[in-house]
């Protein structure tokens, strides 16, 4: 079911501060900062030869990074996606298995403008998972 990883999200506190650093002392390509309301989140990408490694800034007070920089002020690792052919028919194996999706368990539009989903942490050894249809 699982396809390849897509990217590795990062909550950050500041999100030019952390553009700067990947682009100025890392040297990567880091991508314009795009909105995301729905989800809450102003996001980067930075671009990798094999992957992305998407940084995350909370948008609004409701933001769910905003409560996950509440508990880690300096920001952190906050979820890995990972790319499925078919986003409705991992879902349901998935919710036959026993997992938990997030929110109403309808797809929402992602920043790459593809459906994705959210697993629960609790269900997969405290990790996040987002999943993106190719």
């Amino acid at each position: 079911m699982l396809g390849r990883v897509n990217h590795i999200a990062i909550a950050v506190p500041d999100l030019a501060v952390a553009s700067a650093g990947y682009r100025e002392t890392l040297g990567a390509t880091v991508s314009v900062p795009q909105s995301l309301p729905e989800h809450g989140v102003t996001v980067v990408f930075v671009e990798l030869p094999n992957t992305k490694v998407e940084l995350l800034e909370p948008l609004g007070e409701g933001s769910p990074i905003a409560a996950f920089l509440a508990k880690n002020p300096d920001g952190g690792m906050h979820h890995i996606c990972y790319e499925v052919d078919d986003i409705f028919a991992a879902r349901e194996k998935l919710v036959a298995a026993g997992a938990r999706v997030l929110g109403n368990g309808e797809p929402k539009t992602g920043a790459h403008g593809k459906p994705v989903l959210f697993l629960h942490p609790k269900d997969f050894q405290g990790t996040l998972i987002e999943l993106e249809q190719l």
